[in-house]
């Protein structure tokens, strides 16, 4: 992991009508680290990646790439800066092979046609490289396991060749050997010097890959610390605010 900042999320606010979902959120994201970005569901932790990732506007507050001062109008702006994100529907074609949906409106051409062994041989590469296996590139997302739609999930965000990649509930309903895979692939990721953003409530997916974890409470980020620093207990603590003023 490098010292240097990829992303700075400074007093980002949003607000849904009279509902204030982002209340002044910070968030900092380094070259190579593997964050975990926790909170009990509303706390406002998918809001504010789409706010980073360009599918909503925030109201206030500094976004920095590269520290650079930058304003997202559209997924395509995020897309430039290389902010990649994957969903936790994935957003995969079922009837579609798995080269297809690497590379789906961005296929190779020749001429006026798709060259489909360009684009296999292409997406052989791709998964080779992230170890991820599946019988073959001409099989259809549908026959796939879950782990396995994941997998490709996340290669064809690494395709794009990201700075940035948001993961929102990667291992959410996967079985053992399947969250260890994709564990496995955010970790190659991370070491590739990608910054990657790990949404879960599976807390000990983010002791086995994050460096460092911010905790977010009914809109506000209230804690930022080493993984190293942590334990599950406490982590859960940190969460639920257990122990702040306002539990009591």
């Amino acid at each position: 992991m490098s010292d240097e900042e990829l992303v700075s999320l400074r007093g980002i606010t949003k607000s849904f009508g009279a509902v204030r979902s982002l209340d002044g959120v910070d968030l900092t994201l380094r070259r190579g680290e593997v964050l975990g970005l926790v909170g009990d569901n509303g706390a406002g932790k998918s809001t504010l990646m789409k706010v980073l990732s360009g599918a909503l506007r925030h109201d206030s507050g500094e976004i920095r790439i590269n520290g650079r001062p930058v304003s997202f109008t559209s997924p395509a702006d995020a897309r430039r800066e290389r902010i990649g994100i994957v969903y936790q529907d994935l957003a995969l074609c079922d009837t579609l092979d798995v080269a297809s949906n690497l590379f789906l409106g961005r296929e190779p051409k020749r001429g006026p046609f798709v060259d489909r062994g360009k684009m296999h041989r292409a997406a052989a590469e791709t998964l080779s490289t992230l170890h991820v296996r599946v019988k073959s590139t001409y099989q259809e997302i549908g026959q796939l396991s879950g782990g396995q739609r994941q997998a490709v999930a996340i290669a064809r965000a690494v395709s794009f060749d990201p700075a940035v990649l948001i993961l929102d509930e990667p291992t959410a309903a996967l079985a053992v050997a399947e969250v260890r895979q994709v564990l496995r692939m955010i970790a190659e990721v991370a070491a590739r010097g990608v910054g990657v953003i790990l949404i879960t409530h599976r807390l000990q997916d983010l002791f086995e890959v994050c460096d460092r974890i911010t905790v977010m409470y009914e809109g506000r980020s209230v804690e930022d610390e080493a993984v190293a620093d942590l334990d599950i207990e406490t982590l859960v603590a940190m969460i639920t605010r257990a122990n702040s003023e306002e539990a009591a």
